[in-house]
Formats: C-alpha cells, structure tokens, sequence
C-alpha cells in the first residue's frame, strides 16, 4: 500500500491561488515562455500519416500567434468576436485559436466530422465573425455560409497540396507570408470569455459552455496529480483536437508549463503500431487516452520489447469507466498504472484517481484539491416549497454529484443564450451534474450512470436523439431508439432498434445502408454498430420509448424481441 495522504494532498492546494486579475491565454501559451528563457524548446512536435513532419519552437508559436493576431486585427476581429476552428490536427490550429485570444476574441473548437447542420447552428448561436478551415473542409463551411448573418471571412489554410480555390476564401498563408510578428497582446482579465465548447446536445441542441481565460490555469491540481506532468516533458492526447479533451489536456493545461506535444494528424482509423513507433521517437512521457484506445493499444504483440518506451510512466484515461482487464494488462506489461476519472464539459475533471494513491479499479477515485463536493438527492421539481434546494443523500447512498460553483476555477460561466438551461444545472450555488454515484467509506467515488439517456461510446458522448432522428430521416424507418450496448472491444457501442415502416425486410443489406446513412448523416462516430429490427418499441404509457429498460436489457444479455 502506497503511504499516500490524501487530505494532505486535498490542502495542499487552492486552485485560485494560481489566478492572477490579468490573465490571457494565447500570451501565457506562448510568449510568456520565452520570457521564462525557453524560446527553443519544441512546443509541438506534428506528423500526419503521409509521413510529414515538423517541430514548432514556442519561439516560433510566439510569432505565428502574432501574425495571426495581427491578420485577424485587419480583417476587423477583436475583442469579444468568435471564430470558429475546422481544422484537423494540424499546428495551425493552436495557432489561430491563441491568436484569437490574443486580441481579446473567443475560439470554438469542433470535430471535422460535423455536418452542415452542426456547423450551421454553431456559427448562429455564437455569432461567429470568423472561420478558419482547410481546402478538404471548407465544402461544409461554404454549404452554409449565407446562412449565417454573422460570417464576414473564411480564411483556408493550404495542406495536402491543395490551396484556397473560392472566391470568398482568404488564403491564411498569404496573409501570415505578409504579416508582422509583433504584436501588443490585448489587456484581458482572468474572467474574460477565452473559448466556448459545445456540449453533444443529448437533450436538444447542442449548449455552448462559455468558458473563461483562466480555464487553463485553473486545472493546476490536474496537471500536478492527474497527469503529473514534470516539465519539459513530452505528452501526447491521440483524439481529434476538436474535442474537449485534447483541448483541455494537451493545450490549455500543457502550454503554459512550456510542455512539448506531439500532435499526429491520422487520416483514418486509430493505428496503435504507429503509436507506439512515435512514443519510441519522441520520448512520449504522459499518453491520454480513452480506454478504447488502451485496449487497441494492447493488442500489439510484443509491444513492450519491440518499441523502446523507457520514458512512458504515465497513462490518463478518460472519456468512459476504464476495464479492469485493459488497467491489469497496461500495469504487467509496461508498468504504467492507468488513472482515471470523472468530469464534463462544463467544468471538466472534478474527481480523479491521483498519482501514488491506492486505486480501486472501476472507482472515479476521489476529489480534486480544494474542489467542494456533495452527493445530492434528485430534487422533487413539484415541490414548492423546497424552491429548488438541493439536499445532500445519506451517507454511503447513490446522488447526484455537486460542485460548489465558487470552489472551481475551472467551472463554465454559462450555456450560451440558454438562461433557462444554465438556471438548471447553476442551484443554490452548486452545479448540478447530472451524474449519479456514490462515496464509499474511503472516500472513494463510483459511476452509477447518467440522470439522462447519454450513450458513451468509444470516448464519445453521443446523444441518442441524434442518432434517433437521423435514422428517421431513412425512408424505411418509422421509428428508433439509440441505446449503449456492451462491446468486448471498445466496451459500448451503439445499438439501434429499428421499426420497419411496411413494404421493407431487415435484411443486412438495408442496415448497411442506414449505418452509412447515419454516417452521412449525423456524424461517423454516431453511427450504429449493432442493429436489430423489431415490430414495436417498448413505451410509457405516456408514448416515451424505454430506453432505460432497453439499455438494461443489453447488458444483461436478455434480448429484447417483439
């Protein structure tokens, strides 16, 4: 047993103690680690699967930050405009979303797998003055771009040999080719607005949480018992850096420490050979992933006398509950103890497994450093006379967890225009997450499950209702209903049970085709993996389709057959 004091580590830090009044992102990321002496050292170390490379100094993300900067300044985008970022992993995306920052505007990170309609709502509900994209994604861009009332400029950056062809495209290289590397960093303060995340829109449309400059420095206790990350070390998040994770972890929260990154640009699926190929090259120290990755990781042969991994001695899993056999199996073979945790887009990781604590496997592990947490009961919404408030379970008894708003840092400032949505989750000076699960007598957090229907799969947060309506939208569904199911590989799937509307056969010929068509349609990562064709759905009295009690029936191993 390790000789690890957990309330010593608990007092040991006060987030706030790390914000200063004045605080800006894209200065902090950059410039302020030259001014600490480092200006060589390798900030991003990039290859894509064609077999290019690159290394990006923070002297040189200083200047290219700066060019941006000064581009986006004469092209009218300032202090409290957005733009938007379709970009693959590419360096350029670090550098345009600092940029934005430095002169006092706000980024949104997205996936390249979003469609018109994702993309669409986003560029409206944020009122996004600026896009920055290249040749291979611009089409979606384009598809809605007069739509969008807000949009003065989509600046392409050129990859792949290809380059900026419309019209109403801006060339980013030609703008940087001619612009200075000197730039005065606008004066914001920590509470400024620096990014905005959207949430998967389990329940409705997408949310934009609004988060602020700080978010970074906010998550020092993260980085110091979570990642451990021991500057200068060289850290890797393999996800596509248009998702929270790689933003938070392997940008916001690494930068500012003067980490060096490794950012691979994979144009197709996960290759774990060429992963531990670049763990060997670059001396990777810190690998995040999700467990879906671990586990492909693990079917490597040989992996731990084939490549040489002297460096690696940390894991980070996130995204969804990590298997004891892929946990077992990371530790016996490279000896790497795996931590995970529990967190979300609205204020990221609140409990965590920690370095040199005892860890129970399938536990959340326990709360962050001068984070306040309660488990709660679920509020009787038709009780009057309780206006809301939220009333802590009995000891050791499942509850939603709480955070207490004025505790973290790190917590969003709003869900963009949605007073009504923010008022739900921000009660009584507490944020209410949705998340059920219990302490037990070590203090130690388990997962139970979510108060809503949100499918976790493969590391993703997929909204059924997405997945639902895109299948609808197939001329031979008449109905659908999206739930997890348990996959040997990647843990859970998604699964779809399909209500044939009369004159079609569920032949595996038609569920390729309404998997391509929710590919198409909705996004790649949503689509159904396991299809089953049934004559009625279960339902409420009410007309609501159990999704629960289907979910359940999956992983239980009952079929469900009508």
């Amino acid at each position: 047993m390790s000789t690890f004091n957990y309330e010593e580590v608990y007092n040991s830090m006060d987030p706030w103690s790390y914000i200063p009044e004045k605080f800006n992102i894209g200065y902090a990321s950059s410039d302020a680690v030259c001014d600490k002496g480092h200006a060589d050292r390798v900030a991003i170390y990039w290859e894509n699967s064609n077999g290019e490379k690159r290394q990006v100094t923070y002297g040189q993300l200083r200047d290219e930050t700066n060019r941006f900067a000064n581009v986006l300044t004469k092209y009218g985008f300032g202090r409290g405009d957005v733009l938007l970022l379709r970009i693959s992993n590419l360096v350029e995306f670090y550098v345009v979303a600092l940029a934005a920052t430095k002169v006092g505007g706000a980024f949104i990170p997205t996936s390249t797998m979003f469609r018109e309609k994702d993309i669409a709502y986003r560029l409206d509900d944020a009122k996004v003055k600026v896009v920055v994209t290249t040749p291979q994604l611009v089409d979606v861009v384009d598809a809605v771009r007069d739509e969008a009332a807000t949009l003065e400029h989509v600046f392409v950056i050129d990859y792949l040999g290809e380059t900026a062809t419309g019209e109403r495209h801006i060339s980013y290289s030609k703008e940087m080719a001619e612009a200075s590397a000197q730039f005065t960093c606008a004066e914001t303060r920590n509470d400024d607005i620096g990014f905005i995340a959207y949430t998967s829109g389990t329940t409705g449309d997408p949310k934009g949480v609004v988060h602020y400059h700080r978010y970074g420095i906010a998550y020092e206790y993260l980085a110091k018992f979570w990642y451990n990350y021991d500057t200068p070390d060289t850290i890797t998040c393999p996800a596509e850096i248009g998702w929270l994770l790689p933003v938070s972890s392997s940008f916001l929260f690494a930068l500012h420490r003067g980490m060096s990154i490794v950012l691979y640009h994979e144009m197709g699926a996960f290759n774990p050979e060429k992963w531990f190929e670049m763990m060997q090259t670059y001396g990777i120290s810190v690998f995040i992933g999700t467990p879906t990755m671990f586990r492909m990781l693990m079917k490597v042969e040989n992996a731990e006398n084939k490549y040489e991994l002297s460096k690696w001695r940390e894991g980070v899993s996130a995204g969804e509950p990590l298997a004891p056999d892929t946990f077992d199996q990371i530790k016996q073979r490279f000896g790497v103890t795996l931590r995970d945790g529990i967190g979300m887009s609205e204020c990221m990781v609140y409990v965590h497994n920690m370095i040199n604590m005892d860890i129970y496997q399938g536990s959340c592990g326990k709360i962050g450093p001068g984070i306040v947490i309660e488990l709660m009961e679920v509020p009787d919404e038709d009780d009057e006379e309780s206006g809301g408030r939220l009333k802590p379970v009995p000891e050791g008894e499942p509850g939603v967890l709480c955070v207490k708003i004025d505790s973290h840092p790190g917590m969003m400032k709003e869900y963009l225009n949605k007073p009504e949505a923010t008022a739900e989750v921000f009660r009584n000076g507490w944020f209410y997450t949705g998340d059920v699960l219990r302490k037990d007598e070590k203090g130690y957090f388990w997962f139970i499950g979510r108060a809503d229907d949100v499918i976790k799969a493969s590391g993703y947060r997929i909204s059924p209702f997405d997945v639902e309506s895109s299948l609808m939208g197939h001329p031979a569904v008449h109905e659908a209903a999206a739930v997890e199911s348990p996959d040997p590989v990647r843990d859970k799937v998604v699964k779809a049970f399909i209500v044939l509307r009369p004159g079609y056969e569920g032949t595996p010929e038609l569920m390729k085709e309404l998997q391509n068509h929710v590919k198409n349609n909705a996004a790649p990562y949503k689509y159904p993996r396991k299809i089953q064709f049934v004559n009625e759905l279960p339902k409420t009295q009410s007309g609501k389709v159990k999704r629960k009690m289907l979910r359940r029936m999956e992983f239980q191993g009952t079929p469900y057959q009508v």
